[in-house]
């Protein structure tokens, strides 16, 4: 019986979960808002709490930090010059799941993942 699993394996080898992993943050955080499946939405919410908790920082530590997650260095300027100064107010909870339909091909259940201004 396993037990204190951290994390969703979703079905990925770890390379490649962690590279859709840094790839759905830079989306979300570039787009604000994206559609993907839920057991991914959830994964990914984690990660962007953490990412923008970093952000917050705002130092030179802080935005290498980001820079060695996110894939674009226009990304993590925005994340640390506009997406973080938003969220001076809030202690977590930085984004909200929304379910929205079930994807025709293979019947997934698919959410929009936006960040809360």
């Amino acid at each position: 019986m396993p037990h204190s699993i951290a994390y969703k394996r979703l079905s990925r080898t770890d390379g490649h979960r962690k590279a859709l992993l840094r790839n759905l943050a830079t989306s979300l955080f570039k787009h604000e808002k994206i559609e993907t499946t839920s057991a991914k939405a959830k994964e990914i919410s984690r990660v962007a709490d953490r990412l923008i908790t970093t952000a917050m920082g705002g130092d030179l530590a802080a935005r290498r930090r980001l820079a060695e997650y996110i894939t674009e260095p226009a990304v993590v300027k925005k994340l640390i010059e506009q997406i973080a100064p938003s969220f001076k107010g809030r202690t977590g909870g930085y984004t909200r799941i929304t379910k929205t339909r079930i994807r025709n091909g293979d019947a997934a259940e698919l959410s929009q993942i936006e960040l809360v201004r």
